[in-house]
Parts: C-alpha cells; sequence; structure tokens
C-alpha cells in the first residue's frame, strides 16, 4: 500500500481536514487526519491494518507476544493489526496524565512487544506508552503506525515502521504562519477530554 493509497483511504471517508488545527502533541497544523472516521468503516480498518501488520512482519527480527497500543485513538487499529498478526492486543490508558496498563492487562518480565500506534506527530504519545510498556515489565522492540506525518523525524528510541509517511508541516503556537494564524483555530482529538 503507498502513501497515496493511505490517503485515498481517509479522502473516501472524508478524513483528510483542511483549516487550522492544534494537534495533540500542542502544534499546529493546516491538515489534520481524523482517523476516527476512517476506522467507523471496518472494512477500511481492517485493509490498512493488514497492509501495517505485512510491514511489521517484514521489520521485525524476533517473535513477539502483545501488540500494545495507546488509548483512545489507537485501540482500533491496535486491535486490528494484532489480529492480521494473530497475536492478543492490549491498550494503555492514562491514569492522572500518565500512561498505565489497566483493567487487568499485565506484561510478564521481558515480554517482547510491538507498538502500534495511529498517527504520529512528534512522537510524544508513542513515546509515554512505550515508556508505560517498559514500566509494566515489557520489552519494546518495534513501534509501528499508520501514518507519519513527521516525515520520518520523530525519534521513539525503538525502530518505527509506517504505513505511510508524510511530511505534513505543523507549527509551535508562537511560529504560526500568517495565513494559519488568520484562521480560528480548532482542537479535534481526544486527548484533554475527561
Amino acid at each position: 500500500m503507498t502513501n497515496e493509497d493511505v490517503l485515498d483511504e481517509f479522502r473516501k471517508s472524508d478524513a483528510l481536514l483542511e483549516g487550522h488545527f492544534v494537534l495533540s502533541s500542542g502544534r499546529h497544523s493546516a491538515l489534520y487526519l481524523e482517523k476516527a472516521r476512517v476506522f467507523m468503516f471496518p472494512e477500511r480498518a481492517e485493509r490498512l491494518c493488514r497492509a501495517l501488520a505485512a510491514k511489521i512482519k517484514a521489520a521485525v527480527k524476533e517473535p513477539f507476544d502483545w501488540v500494545v497500543s495507546p488509548a483512545v485513538g489507537a485501540i482500533i487499529p491496535g486491535y486490528e493489526t494484532a489480529r492480521a498478526l494473530g497475536v492478543p492486543a492490549m491498550f494503555t490508558e492514562r491514569v492522572e496524565g500518565t500512561f498505565r496498563l489497566r483493567r487487568g492487562f499485565k506484561l510478564a518480565p521481558g515480554t517482547p512487544v510491538v507498538m502500534v500506534e495511529d498517527i504520529v506527530t512528534t512522537g510524544l504519545s508513542s513515546r509515554e506508552c512505550l515508556a508505560a510498556i517498559r514500566a509494566e515489565g515489557g520489552r519494546p522492540i518495534l513501534a509501528a503506525c499508520l501514518i507519519d506525518r513527521s516525515g520520518g523525524t520523530a525519534d521513539l528510541g525503538v525502530p518505527m515502521v509506517a504505513l505511510a509517511q508524510l511530511d505534513i508541516p505543523s507549527y509551535a503556537p508562537d511560529a504560526l504562519p500568517p495565513e494559519l494564524a488568520a484562521k480560528p483555530a480548532v482542537k479535534p482529538g481526544s486527548r484533554g477530554l475527561a
């Protein structure tokens, strides 16, 4: 699946949005990928995650036991990718601002884990999820995402594969281009929801 194929799945779901958006990283962008609209369609989510699973299989050098994803946005792609890989899935949730395993999820010490994310911009949520995996005894061997919008610049501290890699500019709040600053900002996504 090419970058254009992945973007086409977003276009067909009316999930490629233009405007002024505040991303979960706190950075601003003129383009937002509303993955929840893509995941509304099970066949679309399955197709994307099956393709991501194939990239994971090609990249891993050792067997792994689990796929772990950060809640909320990556629960569906984590589950679908795990299903395509034939391994179980679990997810981390924020507890007092920090990702943790809950709901009886546990990792045995040294358990090899692949972390699956939806979209990476700066990698903040991914690094937090990887830290939670380590804190729970897991050993992250690979990170994977549907879209890396950093253009390959996000450093997660482990190897990362992306189904699509895009270079979509994002800006610090105090460094907005005038054309973006002139538009009202919208904060989509789930971070910060109670």
